[in-house]
């Protein structure tokens, strides 16, 4: 152990209480930045792959084309057409969706492909009317771009298979008009009703999903809308969910249909959980900031102490830098047992919140905390403290350095 340490050390035991509340703020600190992340950050990709499992990574949708607008130039016999862009018209749905589909098995990213015809209905069962809307699917494309397959909480996908009247309906839509599984109901759609039998209930947790979206066979949904050719959209799941602005983008460049991805389908919720995060980081550090100010309220209080003893290893041929090393050391000692205990800390907590019971649904569906295990959140914590401990640090830490013996000996130090 160095000669700087050793002293740091001797220093540090001289205010055991002020430098254990320092260290309690710091383990405190780091401990709720590590929780506070790991759950916010767990919702928020837990509601991720939740919109990801119902609506896909991008949806193609609205086949579009720009106008062009015409104005004369020139004067005289030099008169000339100028062609400008006003803007884009679009047509509601895919009029070859098959042509769209072989057009997106060209992008590499592109996993999965779902063709989807829906439209507004009405559903009547013995306990009530709603407006409703069903999804014309073939359900073997459709698992492959959704979790659908894991969302059924009733019945079976074997049921629906097997029966071509089959609906899946979401457990919303269940409880409003009270259906379950082998239930018939109307849906009547114009001047067109068809009875259907409920082969199984769907739960995604979000609400709108599950009390408006019905699931019926492609032919049975195209007979009932009267919608013999095209699809209401495309539903894509891709290999790199993050890419999907980017594959968007080129997406509608090339195949002249409206491209949504995911980013910009849920950036309203999206944005609500950054500032989640940010917020919960900004009052979490307020610990930090306690510690920062205790420390170098400490450090302050020792240097006054200890003018003697610094006077004292100046005569003995200690430097400046020495003297601001040793300070510095004792924050150093504080801050590292700090961020280890507190790492440990946010670890078991965030361990025991993602064991705790809670019901929730509305954007998504949970019965337990969901945390979000990332070495990024701890990297996160231990340079918050580190920034802030250290910095006020400094100042003591230089003051003692600017000590001189001959002044301490007058009894002039400042």
């Amino acid at each position: 152990m160095s000669p700087n340490l050793r002293i740091a050390f001797r220093f540090l035991t001289a205010k055991k209480r002020a430098m254990a509340m320092s260290l309690s703020c710091i383990v405190l600190g780091v401990g709720l930045f590590v929780v506070t992340q790991a759950t916010t950050s767990g919702f928020e990709s837990f509601f991720i792959k939740t919109i990801l499992g119902t609506d896909g990574a991008i949806r193609i949708q609205d086949k579009f084309q720009d106008t062009i607008r015409s104005m004369a130039a020139g004067g005289g016999d030099s008169l000339f057409a100028i062609q400008e862009t006003e803007g884009r018209k679009y047509i509601e749905g895919i009029e070859e969706p098959k042509l769209v589909i072989d057009g997106l098995r060209q992008f590499a990213n592109v996993s999965a492909i779902s063709e989807v015809v829906s439209g507004s209905v009405v559903i009547r069962s013995s306990f009530g009317t709603d407006n409703v809307r069903i999804y014309g699917i073939n359900l073997d494309n459709h698992l492959k771009v959704s979790d659908l397959g894991s969302q059924i909480i009733l019945g079976s996908l074997a049921d629906y298979r097997s029966s071509p009247m089959g609906a899946l309906i979401g457990s919303e839509m269940g409880k409003r008009l009270q259906l379950s599984v082998g239930d018939s109901f109307i849906l009547q759609a114009g001047d067109q009703q068809r009875r259907y039998r409920v082969s199984a209930l769907y739960e995604t947790g979000v609400s709108d999903i599950d009390r408006m979206r019905i699931y019926i066979d492609m032919t049975e949904a195209r007979s009932l809308l009267k919608k013999a050719t095209g699809a209401s959209y495309l539903q894509v799941n891709l290999l790199d969910k993050d890419r999907a602005r980017e594959d968007a983008a080129r997406m509608a460049e090339a195949l002249q249909h409206a491209a949504r991805p995911w980013q910009d389908r849920e950036k309203t919720w999206l944005e609500v959980f950054r500032a989640l995060r940010i917020s919960s980081a900004i009052t979490v550090s307020v610990f930090t900031l306690i510690a920062g100010l205790a420390m170098f309220n400490t450090l302050a209080m020792i240097v006054m102490e200890k003018t003697k003893e610094i006077a004292i290893l100046r005569s003995m041929g200690y430097t400046r830098q020495d003297i601001s090393r040793i300070f510095l050391w004792q924050a150093i000692i504080v801050l590292v047992i700090g961020t280890i205990v507190g790492c440990a800390l946010g670890a078991a907590i965030t361990y025991g919140v993602s064991r705790t019971p809670i019901r929730i649904r509305g954007i998504f569906a949970t019965d337990t905390f969901i945390v979000a295990w990332s070495v990024w959140h701890y990297v996160s914590a231990v340079l918050t403290a580190v920034v802030m401990v250290m910095v006020a640090s400094l100042i003591p830490a230089r003051r003692a350095a600017l000590l001189e013996p001959g002044d301490v000996i007058r009894g002039t130090a400042q």
